[in-house]
């Protein structure tokens, strides 16, 4: 192997290797302490950072990658010499009975590889390497973009829960309110019953809502191997929003991986090409003859005869799957840029409607319950009106909590496609 070869190889490796160095599951063999502290609320960085330490989905990968790295330098060394050893002429009949007509050969064999198959099968294995490490910064991604909305789930869980809060409250408030007219006789007993009816309802959905927390809390454990998320609720969500502008650059890890591939294919069908080159196996050895005493040098060279079989159809079949493997890319690269302005249109949509809700929905919504309540108060509304507003003023924050998940999980898938904070593997 040439030094200029050998230096490519080692640029490969160190560039694979430097391109995700940050990502610890794909890099390396051992697994960091966690950084998460009983009781803290959780924030996504520590998420992110929890994953890329421990992520199960991704260091399974990444240890495929360091096995395939050894099997790449298996394939760098050269074919092990062979040693023989014949005697012939020994323990027949007559004058070849015995041992003294023996003669006895040690010989020492090498085949040599021709065609630059070692070379070749080397950079081919090498390729294998990079696409599985490229592959396993496609699954730690795709997993860091699950934690990123479930976090945002999260969020928008414990906003639903202190809204049921609220709202079993305001609930309770307006039971008071209808017992203090049904003891003054300005209102009916049944409409009590009924106030304590819903207030219970409401009381009994708090519930609803604590379960669903805990959920989401062990699915987000989960996600770097943990079955006991001691964390505690995070605090508030990501307030920073990506702008359009910065949406031109695709950068996403199934990119490189279907770069990776197409490399890895090209590498294959040369390596696939070369068995067209027959090998050359080369003997030399020493020969002793018992009768007399004398000994002599052989030596041999063994080529096979490419009669039947040139390797052509391998070659083909490997030329076939590098032109897959360049539709695949474009494909990929496709996929990609539709995600990405299906995801921009969504998030615009997204952030529309979060406004709409936050400065006219739910001021109006907050303005008619208050309205209602002084109303039945002094008896020109009914409890049925009073209890329409609350439902549509629990119903606006309801809306406004889920717009708000959108806009943030929009905003990560778009930030996951192009590579931003914190998907860009600068986590401090």
């Amino acid at each position: 192997m040439s030094l200029c070869f050998r230096g490519a190889l080692s640029a490969l490796a160190f560039s694979a290797f430097a391109a995700g160095a940050d990502a610890t599951p794909c890099y390396t063999g051992q697994e960091e302490p966690s950084i998460l502290t009983s009781g803290e609320p959780l924030t996504l960085i520590a998420a992110f950072t929890e994953i890329r330490r421990a992520s199960p989905a991704a260091r399974a990968a990444g240890l495929e990658a360091r096995a395939l790295s050894a099997e790449a330098d298996q394939a760098g060394r050269r074919l092990n010499p062979s040693l023989t050893l014949e005697l012939e002429n020994f323990s027949g009949s007559g004058m070849l009975s015995g041992l003294d007509q023996t003669e006895s050969t040690f010989a020492i064999e090498q085949t040599f590889r021709l065609g630059g198959k070692r070379m070749l099968g080397e950079r081919a294995a090498r390729a294998r390497q990079a696409l599985a490490s490229a592959e396993c910064e496609v699954i730690l991604r795709e997993t860091e973009l699950e934690a990123a909305v479930l976090f945002a789930e999260l969020v928008a869980a414990s906003k639903l829960r202190d809204l049921a809060l609220e709202s079993a409250d305001l609930a309770e408030n307006l039971a008071d309110t209808v017992r203090r007219r049904v003891d003054a006789g300005a209102a009916a007993p049944p409409e009590l019953a009924r106030a304590r009816a819903d207030a219970a309802a409401l009381r009994a959905s708090v519930a609803t809502t604590e379960s669903n927390l805990d959920q989401l809390r062990y699915a987000l454990a989960l996600l770097w191997g943990s079955a006991d998320p001691t964390f505690s609720l995070p605090q508030s969500g990501i307030t920073s929003r990506i702008s359009a502008t910065e949406t031109s650059e695709l950068s996403h890890p199934a990119l490189d991986a279907a770069d990776a591939a197409l490399r890895t294919r090209q590498a294959e069908r040369d390596l696939a090409r070369s068995a067209a080159m027959p090998d050359i196996t080369i003997s030399a050895g020493l020969r002793r003859f018992e009768e007399t005493g004398d000994q002599a040098f052989i030596a041999g060279v063994s080529v096979p005869l490419p009669l039947f079989d040139r390797g052509r159809d391998s070659a083909r079949a490997a030329s076939l799957r590098g032109d897959i493997a360049s539709l695949n890319r474009a494909a990929t690269e496709q996929q990609l840029l539709a995600r990405q302005r299906s995801a921009v249109a969504a998030l615009r949509a997204a952030q529309t409607r979060a406004d709409i809700l936050t400065n006219e929905a739910l001021p109006a919504a907050e303005e008619a319950y208050a309205a209602a309540v002084r109303g039945y108060e002094v008896g020109r509304f009914d409890l049925t009106t009073t209890l329409d507003a609350r439902a549509a003023l629990l119903e606006a924050g309801s809306a406004l909590i889920e717009a708000d998940f959108a806009l943030q999980s929009e905003d990560m898938r778009l930030r996951a496609l192009i590579g931003a904070t914190p998907f860009d593997g600068e986590i401090q």
